[in-house]
């Protein structure tokens, strides 16, 4: 694998000077189907949220606010367009089983639910250029997950906040849908997973859920890891190596 760089740009702390965002880096992962262990530890996530909150308390948690009122700074409206962390757990309020998925994914998901942040995950395996967190311009195209990959792209709107692979957008509106192009599969050996944090959640406790991430990660897919915070004051990580 080449070397790459993963950065977020000033645009984006100009506006969200607090923002950070833990990426936890995987190689030679092992990423199967999760094993019973796994999907018990999904099924026990799901439950422990279903006693914090309900589905009608779900706007008012500090953490969904929080990037509802982003959603809404970036010119989003939160109730058309849902962070992922809050289309999550209103799938799991309404007492629905979520999918297992692969190990990966669920991981991912678990923290999610653990800990009420966005947590998505991306092969690196497949990437041949930097990526980036930065504002769109409007020419970058997005095929969204599902979606076949002949069928006519999508463009973020100016000024949206997309997370890309040169002009090839991997998740719009922030941390709102992904694109099939990095999807974690199977067959996926190397892997990032992004676990954002906007106040009230702090960049340590984001740290705190890095370090939970490699536990579960070296627990049920092995390979060498390691955890890297992109901050106002650390906007740029190697991901190689």
């Amino acid at each position: 694998m080449k070397e790459l760089y993963y950065s977020i740009s000033a645009e984006v702390f100009e506006k969200y000077p607090a923002f950070a965002r833990g990426v936890v880096i995987a190689h030679e992962a092992h990423n199967l189907a999760s094993p019973p262990e796994l999907v018990r530890l999904l099924r026990a996530a799901e439950a422990s949220l279903r006693q914090q909150i309900s589905l009608e308390q779900i706007t008012a948690h500090p953490h969904i606010a929080a990037w509802r009122e982003a959603f809404r700074l970036m010119g989003v409206k939160p109730s058309e367009f849902r962070s992922s962390i809050e289309a999550l757990g209103r799938r799991a309020l309404r007492d629905q089983e979520l999918p297992s998925i692969n190990a990966l994914v669920d991981i991912g998901t678990i923290l999610s639910l653990r800990h009420l942040v966005p947590a998505g995950g991306h092969a690196i395996d497949v990437l041949t250029q930097d990526i980036t967190l930065r504002p769109a311009t409007g020419q970058e195209t997005f095929i969204p997950f599902g979606e076949a990959a002949d069928e006519k792209p999508e463009h973020p709107n100016p000024g949206e906040i997309i997370f890309v692979e040169g002009d090839v957008v991997l998740t719009r509106r922030w941390v709102w849908r992904q694109s099939n192009h990095t999807l974690t599969l199977p067959s996926t050996t190397a892997y990032e997973l992004n676990i954002d944090g906007l106040p009230p959640t702090s960049p340590g406790q984001i740290e705190q859920i890095c370090q939970e991430a490699l536990e579960l990660i070296q627990r049920f897919c092995g390979g060498r890891l390691r955890y890297e915070l992109l901050t106002r004051d650390n906007p740029r990580i190697c991901l190689t190596g």
